[in-house]
């Protein structure tokens, strides 16, 4: 039996998405043209999708989140309440660059903490963990334990994101 998607009546989606079985989209959501989601994610109440992002399967976004168009989450992404992603270096109201954004990749099993903020143009490798307020501002290993602002290496977790001496091996 294949389960089917449940978007609360207080969200909208917008045309031309694709939404993959079993998601559940729930209070005050928006899903914009264009966005590309997985099987078995959740998103929490008040999480906009950007248009053309593109999410895994399995991936959980909690309330007040924002991804962004430019952002890509792969399979079993997690983000934590009011993470925050952004898609350009330099904005200005005076000088917006309409479609200019630069890409951000959160790899597989990745977990980025409450109120983290990812800038844009980084890539946050697979399982590697962001502690909740961190300002990720460069590229982060595999693996990798990431807290501080600017956000900087404190150690290594598994892919249970159990704190471990050494980097793990795939």
């Amino acid at each position: 039996m294949v389960e089917e998607v449940y978007i609360h009546e207080s969200s909208y989606v917008d045309d031309d998405v694709v939404i993959g079985a079993g998601t559940k989209v729930w209070h005050f959501c928006h899903i914009q043209s264009g966005a590309r989601i997985g099987s078995n994610c959740s998103f929490g109440q008040n999480v906009n999708i950007g248009n053309r992002v593109v999410i895994g399967n399995g991936v959980r976004i909690q309330n007040n989140v924002s991804v962004y168009e430019g952002v890509e989450l792969e399979d079993d992404v997690f983000c934590g309440p009011s993470c925050v992603f952004t898609n350009v270096l330099v904005p200005r109201a005076k000088y917006p660059v309409h479609g200019a954004y630069k890409k951000t990749l959160v790899k597989q099993g990745a977990s980025l903490g409450a109120n983290c903020t990812i800038v844009c143009g980084t890539t946050v490798g697979r399982c590697a963990m962001i502690a909740a307020g961190a300002v990720v501002t460069h590229n982060v290993p595999d693996f990798a334990l990431m807290a501080g602002v600017p956000a900087r290496q404190i150690g290594w977790v598994n892919e249970k994101g159990e704190k471990v001496n050494q980097q793990p091996q795939r």
